[in-house]
Formats: structure tokens, C-alpha cells, sequence
């Protein structure tokens, strides 16, 4: 049915005949209201705003119609950066900048966490022209690449384009930025837990993984029965790495010893006591116990004691002393810990010296999770 167009006996406008309209004259009051409230509102949040005020829910497509019905227009302004004050110089300043980026996903850094390590990566009062993208949105896609273990031209649109973060996580990594923020961040958090910033005693350990199709340095580890490459780590006895060492699998754990050890000592010079296993033991850990003055306690995995009828002409196994074993557990807690993270746990990349910035940069975001959570 419509609406009659003839007119009634008395001359008045004919009597409308159908549903009456949702939004009536006290809607469309408190509409303008809410409009002259916000001018840069959209047209969903006018209606769910609409909706709590009045109780009226309409759809936004219908009350954009009642919108322009009411004769009011969006216009587009142009908003004008002020110039520059007089005397003063001409150039890039904080304005220029881009806003920074929230979090996107998990592995995103917030707020707090990016305020704790901005200085490394994008140094205050820095001249000249400022980057093209924002130094966090790099961080957080770098983030999302160890996180996930996607490739680099798998990144989500969301961030800057892959060659860009790419060329920047190259900068940072020859820089060694990311070994700096994990060591800012393992000095608070032994701190946190009463210990003195720098570790008197350590734990080393190896693990072995695959390696892609990239190429690189790569072997073969005949114990693991694993071709690829081995991750020598040092930690403390909370677990916090102190050095890494990437290297082919076929190099064994006692030819590395040295190298590790001394990047370790070069941070932490206060290191008197060193626990390892027995794939550690030889004349070489010797010799380098023996220059640095470090004791080198190795302790084998399981505990072998003599069996048979003559068993007890043997006398029991020795114990490992200052319970050398369970400090050795700590750092096969820390191998566990990072695999958490994807990206670690296959080397997809040709260089070594990648493969150690992934392990910083894993060990700063655990570190990160556990101060601001």
C-alpha cells in the first residue's frame, strides 16, 4: 500500500500510511547533538552512539540518508603544520616524524618495553634527515620474524617493506644492538632477582640443529647424528645467556670451548667457576683453565658406577662437586627456552653471525616479557 495523494475535505496534507519512521523529531535532535559533540566521527560510531543515547538502533547506511536529509555535509580540511619561528633554523624536526606504531601482534613491544630501549635504536637528538620508517615498527617486525620463523618477503603488510626492515636488521646486527639490549636487560633482571650484575660462575653447553637449503657453514655432528650447525652457549646459573657461538656441527665442543669463553670472560671478567659436561673434558679445557685461572668442573650426564659381584672393591661413584650437575641443567633450561621461539630452531640463514643476533634478540624478548609483564 502507498500514500494517498489526494486530499482530505478540510485541505490538509493526507494522512501518512505505513510504518512510522525510528528516528522521529527527538532522535533527529539528539542526532545533531551528537554530531556538533564530534565532528569527526564516522557514521558507525554516530550510530552506536545514537543507540546508547536513545535506545533507536538503525542502520548506518539509513542514517547516513537521515544525515544528508538534514542537510549536513562532511567537509575535508586541510590541516597546516605553523611555520617555523622567526630565527630559527629551517629543516627536519620532531613534527616531521612519524607517530609511532602501536602493537599489532604478540610479538610487538609495548609501550613500556619500547620506552626502556628507544636510546639504542633510535638515539635522541640524532641530526639530519629522520628515518623513512618508524625505528619501532622495525623492531617489532625483526620481533615477528624470530617469532613466527617466516620468511622475510612473508611479512605482513602491516609493517615497512621487507627489503627495508631486512637492510635495517643487517645494520643492527653488524652494530650488535641486540647483544647491548639483552645485556641493559640481564643486568635489572639480576638485580630483580639479588644477584650482582656480573655472574662469578657460569654453565656451557651445546646444541645442534638442521640447517636450510641457504648454504653457509655446515657439518655434520656424529654423536647427534644431525647435519647442520651447533649453538655454543654460555649462561649463568639463572639461565641468561652471557656469549654465543654459531659454527658447523662437525666442530666438537671442546674445540670451541676457548672462543666462546673468551667472549664471555671479555663482558664478564668476574667468572671464576665454569661448569660443562663431558664432551668439555681434554687437555684443551685444561690449558684454558689453566691461563685464566677460571676452575673448569666437568661432570658427566649420567653417573657411571661398576657393576657385578665385585662391586663394592670399586667403592661408590664420586659426587660432582658444588652440584655441578644441576648447574649444568640450567643451561639445557635455556636451549628449551628458545625454542619457543621458530626461527631458532632450524638456521636458515648463510651467515653464522645472524644466527647469533636471532639468539639475542630471543633472549631480550623473554627478558622484555619477564620485567614488564
Amino acid at each position: 500500500m502507498g500514500t494517498d495523494d489526494s486530499r482530505s475535505e478540510d485541505g490538509s496534507q493526507p494522512k501518512r500510511i505505513g510504518r512510522p519512521p525510528k528516528v522521529g523529531p527527538a532522535e533527529q535532535q539528539a542526532l545533531c547533538e551528537i554530531i556538533a559533540e564530534d565532528r569527526h566521527a564516522t557514521v558507525r560510531q554516530i550510530t552506536a552512539r545514537l543507540a546508547e543515547r536513545t535506545g533507536v538502533k538503525v542502520h548506518p547506511l539509513t542514517l547516513g540518508k537521515i544525515i544528508k536529509r538534514l542537510g549536513i555535509r562532511r567537509v575535508h580540511q586541510t590541516r597546516h603544520l605553523p611555520g617555523p619561528a622567526a630565527g630559527s633554523r629551517y629543516g627536519y624536526t620532531e613534527r616531521h616524524r612519524n607517530a609511532p606504531t602501536h602493537a599489532r601482534y604478540a610479538s610487538s613491544v609495548t609501550d613500556a618495553e619500547w620506552a626502556e630501549v628507544c636510546d639504542l635504536f633510535d638515539p635522541p637528538g640524532r641530526g639530519g634527515r629522520p628515518p623513512r620508517h618508524d625505528r619501532r615498527a622495525m623492531l617489532d617486525a625483526c620481533l615477528y620474524v624470530v617469532r613466527t620463523g617466516c620468511a622475510w618477503r612473508m611479512l605482513p603488510t602491516d609493517f615497512p617493506y621487507w627489503d627495508n626492515v631486512y637492510k635495517t636488521f643487517r645494520r643492527w646486527q653488524s652494530a650488535r644492538l641486540f647483544e647491548q639490549m639483552h645485556d641493559r636487560l640481564l643486568v635489572y633482571w639480576r638485580a630483580q632477582m639479588d644477584r650482582q650484575a656480573s655472574p662469578t660462575r657460569a654453565v656451557i653447553d651445546s646444541q645442534s640443529s638442521r640447517h636450510s637449503p641457504q648454504g653457509g657453514e655446515a657439518g655434520f655432528d656424529a654423536n647427534k647424528k644431525i647435519k647442520g650447525r651447533k649453538r655454543h652457549m654460555v649462561t649463568d646459573t639463572l639461565g641468561l645467556v652471557l656469549a654465543v657461538s654459531v659454527s658447523a656441527a662437525c666442530v666438537s665442543d671442546r674445540n670451541a670451548l676457548a672462543s666462546t669463553m673468551d667472549a664471555a670472560l671479555a663482558k664478564h671478567p668476574q667468572i671464576t667457576s665454569l661448569y660443562a659436561d663431558g664432551g668439555y673434558a681434554g687437555q684443551i679445557a685444561d690449558a684454558w683453565s689453566s691461563a685464566h685461572a677460571v676452575v673448569v668442573s666437568i661432570t658427566p650426564s649420567t653417573a657411571r658406577a661398576w657393576t657385578g659381584p665385585q662391586a663394592e672393591l670399586f667403592g661408590a661413584p664420586p659426587t660432582p662437586p658444588g652440584g655441578g650437575l644441576y648447574k649444568r641443567w640450567v643451561v639445557e633450561r635455556t636451549h628449551a627456552w628458545q625454542e619457543r621461539f621458530r626461527r631458532l630452531i632450524m638456521h636458515h640463514d648463510r651467515l653464522p653471525e645472524i644466527g647469533e643476533a636471532w639468539v639475542w634478540l630471543a633472549n631480550a624478548r623473554l627478558l622484555l616479557n619477564r620485567l614488564f609483564r
